[in-house]
């Protein structure tokens, strides 16, 4: 389907238009980090330390990462509009019971119901691969995520003023008026893409193993997940440095922690521009080689005596441009290994890349104290940058093997 040709904004008879995705996939990246810089006043307002506190990021990604095994097969079988408008539906009453919240655990429990906003991100890309081939796919998820990339950029930084001037609460509000307006457009705009096959949801599960026999799917599905732990670790760390290590306000704290997503957005616009021409295996071999070396740097930096606020945080730009090219092509070529599983790829690349993301963010929660500094949050960064460039290593030798006939 030629998505300029037959997309008319807010007319679910034709397919979504980029407008539509990109708010799908902004509602779900606003909702994952737009509190972040108010970890520490509300590890204070609900009693907690903050080892439980985190959690609200590390459940939030678990959950997701089990969701994102289901939201693929249910798709695949009963169309991405019914999965997408329920999702966003169950989010807004989680966001509301999150506002309301009068205890930590009550409040991580509606935290995780949050999580069906996944629905959202995961089918955004399974809706561009339904409706252009792959090298398309790759330029187009890229200017679907550029867009999204703006919402994280300015998120915790209105999250750190809202925090400041009305309390950790507004910042759900803001989300609950969003995810209502956002709902409103889907409901109005998406009209469905998948090519429905009428298979079962047991039919549906049996197909996995179509994709866990493909090398290439888990070496695109590895790098986009590893490249992108980098970013998770520091979604679970990154507060409790700015906090804890540099003393930073929310405020403050809000703006240096968008700083990977001004790289994302670069990232992401060289991937919607030259994909195509470049392919992607060689746009994900730099993106992971630039995150791991932006990494490597400031890791060497602070070492060095030379670690401060800006440079931590700057530094964090070279992790987000080398996601902004490594997701988007990554991501379309494990949808393309079996472009008749797009939707259970995307589910099953979108639980490795926030299950591990749900992991990292954890582990970098736990080992982080004021006496070791930022050193733990920028080795497991680092490890995974390094392994994510393992990983599509390995795709471009499989390539090299099927040119000499062998099974993708």
């Amino acid at each position: 389907m030629d998505q300029k040709s037959s997309s008319r904004f807010l007319d679910r008879r034709t397919a979504p238009h980029i407008t539509t995705l990109i708010l799908l996939a902004g509602l779900s990246a606003l909702a994952m980090n737009i509190f972040l810089p108010s970890l520490p006043g509300m590890t204070a307002y609900f009693q907690t330390d903050y080892r439980l506190m985190q959690l609200s990021v590390a459940l939030y990604l678990g959950v997701n990462a089990v969701l994102q095994l289901i939201v693929g097969p249910i798709s695949d079988r009963w169309g991405r509009r019914p999965v997408v408008l329920w999702g966003v539906a169950i989010f807004l009453l989680a966001t509301l019971g999150c506002v309301l919240a009068e205890n930590v655990y009550v409040f991580l429990t509606f935290r995780m119901m949050q999580a069906t906003i996944v629905a959202a991100m995961v089918l955004s890309r399974a809706i561009v691969r339904d409706m252009v081939p792959e090298a398309q796919a790759a330029s187009m998820i890229g200017y679907v995520t550029m867009g999204m990339a703006v919402v994280p950029m300015i998120g915790p930084a209105i999250g750190g003023v809202l925090d400041a001037a009305f309390g950790w609460q507004s910042n759900f509000w803001l989300l609950l008026a969003l995810g209502a307006l956002v709902l409103w457009i889907t409901w109005c705009d998406l009209g469905e893409t998948a090519p429905l096959t009428g298979r079962t949801m047991a039919q549906q599960f049996r197909e996995y193993p179509d994709l866990f026999a493909s090398p290439r799917f888990w070496g695109y599905a590895l790098a986009s997940g590893l490249s992108s732990g980098s970013f998770f670790a520091y979604l679970g760390g990154a507060p409790f440095v700015g906090d804890q290590v540099f003393g930073l306000p929310p405020e403050i704290l809000g703006v240096y922690f968008g700083a990977p997503a001004i790289g994302y957005m670069l990232g992401n616009y060289i991937s919607g521009r030259f994909s195509v021409r470049i392919g992607i295996n060689r746009m994900v071999y730099w993106g992971t080689m630039i995150n791991a070396a932006g990494i490597a740097l400031n890791l060497a930096l602070f070492y060095g005596g030379f670690g401060t606020a800006i440079s931590f945080f700057g530094l964090m730009t070279f992790m987000g441009l080398g996601n902004g090219m490594t997701i988007p092509n990554a991501t379309a070529g494990a949808l393309s290994v079996r472009p008749h599983l797009a939707g259970t790829a995307s589910g099953l690349a979108g639980a490795l890349m926030i299950g591990l993301g749900a992991a990292l963010s954890a582990l970098a929660g736990a080992m982080l104290t004021p006496q070791t500094g930022a050193y733990p949050l920028l080795w497991i960064m680092l490890s995974t940058g390094l392994l994510a460039i393992i990983a599509i290593i390995m795709v471009m030798r499989r390539e090299r093997h099927l040119s000499y006939g062998g099974s993708p």
